[in-house]
């Protein structure tokens, strides 16, 4: 399978070209033709799929032929996110992809000025990327308008209901056309899921990138048990011995991210703390020093798990376990990524085997475990295996036959060709 061969344009596909890329992933592969024959989309695609040019492509090559221009330009597709760092990442991917047609983007999110967003978004913009909170703020102030949405993608939707978000996206819903093409995409499915999907999406297609709920192949999986007050000795001993070049540490909390820092810095490992309370900028700063080699360690809690975007990052370690089984998928799908070979590291004290048991039950898979002479935990927490799976304990995906799309053959009213199906690969 080609790019050439989902209904892309040539000047679309010069910037595919440009950025490297040969071949579609499962994602795109499924998810391109089917947005593209403007059908409704329930996708299931953990980090590292390659999902985000999976509606990005589509949206860009639809847009493209808006009879709209310059400043008049109404917003048509609006992607909300549930982070900063996620809505950068995808304002990029789209600017990128879109470089040689008539196309604007524009990204909005809070913690900055908003004036340099207004002035954007008074420019004209076909594609919005946003944050819940501050798309609101400025639709109240009357600064932008949802009235002309074609298109919806609701990225990362586990995530937004996790952090909270239910009431503000239920807010948006109201002032979206209720004629419009709507995209799910989330890396798990829960009942929450199923029930947003079934008031956002019309007859939507199912597309699966990876089993619901399963850990990337290519990432070695380990678990060291340690005494508690030993992990930051631990991580430092991985660390030096390992002569790691570029780690992504994952803590519970704020403050613990910005104690493991200190330490870390005392230890003379370069290393920068990014969790909510850090501003825009400095959160910026501390992942662009961090893809540049600049600093070595990058000390992060869950709200950064699913923003970042770090090509070929070797190592992730969870310096404490998640208490929500879900978000160590989401922690370690930062490495092993697009092919390449990762490795995520667990430190679990005794206090955590409850919470090693629930991943361990969720992926359904024991992880190798092994003790570090000197720094073995105080009271025994040897590895816990997973319960047997019972028949139909995972649900999580939609009941009912998959639905067909329809034939190929026929342009939408974009002018575009559309493609039936995506097949496996």
């Amino acid at each position: 399978m080609t790019f050439e061969s989902l209904g892309l344009s040539k000047p679309i596909l010069k910037a595919i070209a440009e950025k490297g890329y040969t071949e579609p992933s499962p994602i795109q592969e499924k998810a391109i033709p089917v947005v593209l024959e403007e059908k409704d989309v329930l996708a299931s695609a953990q980090t590292g799929t390659g999902k985000t040019a999976g509606f990005v492509l589509p949206i860009i090559e639809m847009l493209t032929w808006a009879e709209s221009r310059g400043r008049n330009r109404k917003i048509r597709a609006l992607v909300l996110t549930p982070t900063r760092e996620l809505a950068a990442q995808i304002y990029e991917n789209a600017r990128e992809y879109s470089k040689y047609v008539d196309f604007r983007t524009a990204v909005i999110f809070g913690g900055v000025k908003q004036r340099p967003q207004e002035a954007t978004l008074r420019q004209g913009v076909d594609l919005l990327v946003a944050t819940p909170g501050r798309l609101l703020d400025l639709e109240s102030q009357g600064i932008l308008s949802l009235r002309n949405i074609e298109i919806l993608v609701l990225d990362e939707a586990d995530r937004m209901l996790d952090m909270g978000f239910k009431r503000d996206i239920d807010k948006i819903m109201a002032m979206l056309p209720k004629k419009r093409q709507s995209l799910l995409f989330s890396a798990t499915f829960s009942k929450e899921i199923k029930r947003l999907a079934q008031n956002t999406l019309n007859k939507p297609i199912l597309i699966e990138a990876t089993p619901e709920n399963t850990t990337v192949e290519k990432i070695n999986q380990k678990v060291y048990y340690v005494d508690k007050n030993a992990k930051p000795k631990v991580l430092i001993k991985l660390i030096q011995e390992g002569d790691w070049k570029q780690i992504l540490v994952f803590t519970r909390t704020k403050h613990g991210a910005n104690k493991l820092t200190k330490l870390l810095i005392a230890a003379d490992i370069s290393a920068s703390a990014i969790h909510g309370n850090k501003t825009q900028n400095n959160r910026i700063k501390a992942l662009k020093e961090f893809k540049a080699g600049d600093i070595k360690v990058l000390v992060a809690t869950d709200i950064a798990a699913r923003g970042l975007d770090i090509p070929l990052l070797p190592h992730v370690v969870n310096f404490e376990l998640p208490n929500i089984p879900e978000d160590y998928v989401h922690r370690i799908g930062r490495t092993g990524r697009a092919g390449a070979k990762g490795e995520a590291i667990s430190l679990v004290e005794h206090e955590e085997k409850d919470y090693l048991r629930n991943i361990q039950n969720l992926i359904e898979e024991t992880l190798d475990s092994a003790t570090i002479e000197g720094f073995e935990p105080q009271v025994n927490s040897g590895p816990t295996k997973p319960k047997a799976k019972q028949q139909g304990q995972r649900g999580g995906r939609p009941s009912g036959n998959r639905p067909k799309s329809s034939s190929s053959g026929n342009r939408n009213k974009y002018g575009n060709r559309s493609n039936s199906g995506g097949g496996n690969r």
